[in-house]
C-alpha cells in the first residue's frame, strides 16, 4: 500500500481570490513504513504573498523569484503522487489549491480525486478526539512526537511530522517484542502461563456461502470508495 503524506504552503487562504501554491512537500509511506523517498518544490506564484501567510511560513516573494512555476513541475509532481493514497491534514484546503492549479492548466489534467485517494487526518483526529484541539501541534503533544524544530510552517517539515502523527493515530501495536512482553510481566508481578502442549486443537468455524458473498460485497464497496486500493484484494495468500 503506497501512501503520500502531503502538505502545501500558499500565498493566502482562498484560491478563488487568486491565491497560489508556493511550496509542496511530500513523503512516501509503503506498507506504513517511511521509505525515504520525498518530493519537495518551491514555486513562483506570480503574485504577492499576503502578510498573514508570510507570518505563518516565512517564505518571501524575493526567495521565490527564481523558482519554477507550477506548470513547469506539474508532470513530475503528478507522477510522484498518482495512484497513491494522499494523507493530508485539513485535506479540503490543500486539495482545493491543487485542483485550482490543475484547473488552470486545462481539463486534460483532471482533478486530484481522479488520480488519488485522500485521507483527511483532521477529520480522523476529530473522530478520535472530539471536542479537543486537533491541529498538528496539539496532535504532536498528544502523541509525544517531537516538533521542537518547527518554528515556522514548512511543507516538507510538516509532511514529515504529519507522517509520524498519522502512524501514531492509526497504528496501535505495530511491533511484537518479546523483550517488551517480559518487561511487562516483570513490572506487573505476573508470570506468563504456558499452554499444555497436549491440548486439543482449536475448532475451525468456516464462513457460510451467504457470509462469503456478503464479505465480497463489502470488499467491492471498499475498493470502489478507495479508488481500487482495497488492501485485502491486494494480499497474496501463500
Amino acid at each position: 500500500m503506497r501512501q503520500i503524506v502531503l502538505d502545501t504552503e500558499t500565498t493566502g487562504l482562498e484560491p478563488a481570490d487568486g491565491h497560489r501554491i508556493i511550496e509542496i512537500g511530500c513523503v512516501e509511506l509503503v506498507n506504513r513504513r517511511l521509505t525515504g523517498n520525498h518530493y519537495h518544490q518551491y514555486l513562483q506564484p506570480d503574485r504577492e504573498i499576503d502578510a498573514g501567510a508570510l507570518e505563518v511560513h516565512g517564505i518571501s516573494n524575493e526567495f521565490l523569484a527564481d523558482k519554477p512555476r507550477f506548470a513547469d513541475v506539474a508532470e513530475a509532481f503528478l507522477g510522484f503522487i498518482k495512484g497513491a493514497e494522499l494523507i493530508i491534514h485539513n485535506a479540503p484546503f490543500d486539495v482545493g489549491f491543487l485542483n485550482h492549479e490543475f484547473r488552470m492548466l486545462g481539463p486534460s489534467w483532471r482533478m486530484i480525486a481522479d488520480h488519488c485517494g485522500v485521507v483527511d487526518t483532521l477529520a480522523l483526529a476529530r473522530q478520535l478526539h472530539p471536542g479537543q484541539k486537533n491541529n498538528l501541534d496539539a496532535l504532536c503533544k498528544r502523541y509525544s512526537i517531537d516538533n521542537s524544530h518547527r518554528d515556522l510552517h514548512g511543507a516538507l517539515l510538516d509532511a514529515e511530522i504529519l507522517a509520524d502523527v498519522y502512524l501514531a493515530m492509526t497504528g496501535g501495536q505495530v511491533t511484537l517484542s518479546l523483550e517488551d512482553a517480559q518487561s511487562h510481566f516483570a513490572v506487573s508481578g505476573r508470570t506468563a502461563r504456558k499452554l499444555d502442549a497436549q491440548r486439543p486443537g482449536l475448532r475451525v468455524v468456516r464462513a457460510a456461502e451467504d457470509e462469503l458473498a456478503a464479505h465480497e460485497r463489502r470488499l467491492d464497496a471498499i475498493d470502489k470508495e478507495s479508488g481500487g486500493n482495497c488492501l485485502w484484494r491486494k494480499l497474496t495468500v501463500n
